[in-house]
C-alpha cells in the first residue's frame, strides 16, 4: 500500500465531497469517503463505541485521504452508544461492521450474539484510575482511604479489584461510587470523589481541558494487569458470505491507523465538523496521541496496526474469565478470528 496520500490527495478529489451526516440511534454523523469513481466502491457502515472522540481520528482520515476508496470501500461512519449496542447492532445485520471494546464483545459472543472481532487496534488497557496531579495521590498505594467514582458493569471498574491486588491494595481501601460516565466527570471536577477509574485516552484529557488542571494516570496496564479494547467486530454471516469485504477493511483500517499515527496533526483535523458532540480540536489531538501509545504490546512491537498475537488475546481471555466478564469457556477462535489479519 502507499505510504504517502499527499500526491493522491492532489491529484483526486476523494473522501470530503460525499462525507455525509447520518444519525444512528440517537447519534449523529457520519463521513461517508467517495469520489470520481465512487460507483465502483462497496458501501460499507461502520459504528463507532461512541460518539466520535480522539481516538476515532484514523476513520476519519483514512476516508478523508482516500485509503479505504483504495481498498474498494466507501465508508460510512456512524457514532454508537456503547460497545454492548454496537456489538448487537452488527450481530442484528443494522451495521456493517462495528468499532467495540473486546470485554463488551466477549461478553455478548457467550450471550449468542454471532459476531467475533476480526482485529483489535488498542491492544494495551486504557483503564486507568485519573486524579489530579495536585491531589497527592502519586502512586497507587495513596488510593487508600480515597473515594473513586466508577461505573459498575464496565471493564475498568470490573477489573478494579484485579488491580487493587496487583499494587496491594483491597477494595476494602477505597470507597466507591458509582455514576455514569458523564457523572463521573462532573464528579471529579467538582471535587466530590478524588478521582474516577476509566479510559485514560477518553475522559483524562477531557478533564484536563475542562478544568485547566493536569490528570495524572495510575494505569492499569504499569501493575501488571492488561487485556484488549477497542477493535473491529463483523457478524458471523458477514465472514462467511463476503471474507474479501472483511479483509479489505480490516487492511484499509489499518493502514489509516498508520497514516494517522505518523500525521497526528492532520489526523485530527479530517474529524472538523463531523459531529456538533465532539470535543475541542486539542482534547480530540491529545486523545489520539494517547491512543497512539495502545496500538501494540511486546509481542507485536513493530507489526502493523491490527496484527493481534495469539498470547495477547489468551492472557486477555484469562483476565476477564478471572474478572467474570466472560464465561472461561471458549478459546480464541471462538472470540477472533486470524485469518484476515492485516500484513506490512
Amino acid at each position: 500500500m502507499k505510504k504517502s496520500r499527499a500526491l493522491l490527495a492532489s491529484l483526486a478529489t476523494v473522501g470530503a465531497a460525499a462525507l455525509a451526516l447520518t444519525g444512528c440511534a440517537g447519534a449523529d454523523p457520519a463521513a461517508g469517503s467517495g469520489g470520481d469513481d465512487g460507483d465502483d466502491l462497496t458501501p460499507v457502515t461502520l459504528m463507532l463505541n461512541w460518539y466520535p472522540y480522539g481516538e476515532h481520528a484514523p476513520f476519519y482520515y483514512g476516508v478523508e485521504e482516500g485509503i479505504f476508496a483504495d481498498h474498494g470501500i466507501d465508508l460510512t461512519i456512524q457514532a454508537g452508544q456503547g460497545s454492548t449496542k454496537t456489538a448487537q447492532a452488527v450481530g442484528q445485520g443494522q451495521v456493517d461492521f462495528g468499532w467495540a471494546d473486546t470485554p463488551a464483545v466477549l461478553a455478548n459472543i457467550d450471550k449468542g450474539v454471532a459476531i467475533k472481532s476480526v482485529g483489535v487496534f488498542l491492544q494495551t488497557t486504557p483503564s486507568a484510575v485519573q486524579v489530579f496531579a495536585d491531589s497527592g495521590i502519586e502512586e497507587p498505594a495513596d488510593l487508600k482511604g480515597k473515594t473513586i467514582a466508577v461505573s459498575a458493569g464496565d471493564a475498568p471498574t470490573t477489573t478494579f479489584p484485579m488491580f487493587l491486588e496487583a499494587v496491594g491494595l483491597s477494595t476494602d481501601d477505597v470507597a466507591q461510587q458509582n455514576l455514569d460516565p458523564a457523572g463521573k466527570i462532573a464528579a471529579m471536577l467538582t471535587g466530590q470523589v478524588d478521582g474516577l477509574i476509566g479510559f485514560a485516552h477518553d475522559q483524562g484529557p477531557t478533564i484536563a481541558a475542562k478544568s485547566g488542571k493536569e490528570v495524572r494516570y495510575l494505569r492499569y496496564s504499569d501493575a501488571g494487569l492488561s487485556f484488549f479494547s477497542n477493535g473491529l467486530v463483523a457478524s458471523e454471516s458477514t465472514i462467511a458470505d463476503d471474507p474479501e469485504l472483511v479483509k479489505s477493511l480490516v487492511a484499509a483500517t489499518s493502514e489509516a491507523f498508520a497514516a494517522a499515527a505518523e500525521h497526528p496533526e492532520d489526523a485530527v483535523k479530517a474529524m472538523d465538523g463531523k459531529d456538533p458532540q465532539m470535543p475541542a480540536a486539542d482534547v480530540l489531538l491529545n486523545q489520539w496521541q494517547e491512543t497512539i501509545k495502545l496500538l501494540s504490546t511486546d509481542a507485536t512491537e513493530g507489526s502493523a496496526p491490527g496484527v493481534n498475537a495469539t498470547e495477547d488475546w489468551e492472557s486477555t481471555l484469562e483476565v476477564l474469565a478471572e474478572a467474570g466478564l466472560i464465561s472461561g469457556d471458549g478459546t480464541v477462535d471462538t472470540y477472533f478470528d486470524a485469518s484476515f489479519a492485516p500484513t506490512e
